[in-house]
């Protein structure tokens, strides 16, 4: 398949992703303080600086796109142009979050993925929150 993009339109393209503050982080935070749930943002002390830190709880919940992160649902699906650039900077981004992963649980941090297109259903990221905190098993569906 070919690219519908020039390199240029690409570079422009990418460098608005932004990595803070992002529509679905926002909609995660609106809910949790909707919940009751109280937190801080970005906490850089922490291994990863999590996207949402709630330390009453000892729970880091991380928002993840899911291009960049590699979910498997249809929004996670790798380009299939430069197929070597980006299988090895999206196989690096999997590989570091599993790590941050384990440093957090290694210090004893509860640690939610919340993956974008969990986001646009609100009753289901509401359940997924809950049954999180509420120590309640949760099965993830794919979206």
């Amino acid at each position: 398949m070919a690219d519908r993009w020039t390199s240029e339109q690409r570079s422009r393209m990418m460098s608005r992703v932004k990595n803070a503050d992002t529509k679905p982080e926002i909609t995660v935070r609106k809910l949790l303080h909707r919940m009751g749930y109280r937190f801080r943002l970005h906490d850089r002390k922490l291994p990863g600086s999590p996207d949402i830190v709630l330390p009453k709880y000892k729970t880091a919940v991380f928002v993840h796109g899911c291009f960049w992160h590699g979910h498997t649902c249809s929004k996670g699906r790798r380009p299939t142009s430069r197929v070597e650039f980006w299988n090895a900077k999206l196989d690096k981004n999997v590989e570091r979050d599993a790590s941050v992963r384990q440093q957090l649980e290694t210090l004893g941090w509860r640690v939610l993925v919340v993956w974008e297109c969990q986001v646009k259903d609100e009753e289901y990221l509401s359940t997924l929150l809950r049954d999180f905190f509420n120590g309640t098993p949760f099965s993830a569906k794919q979206h």
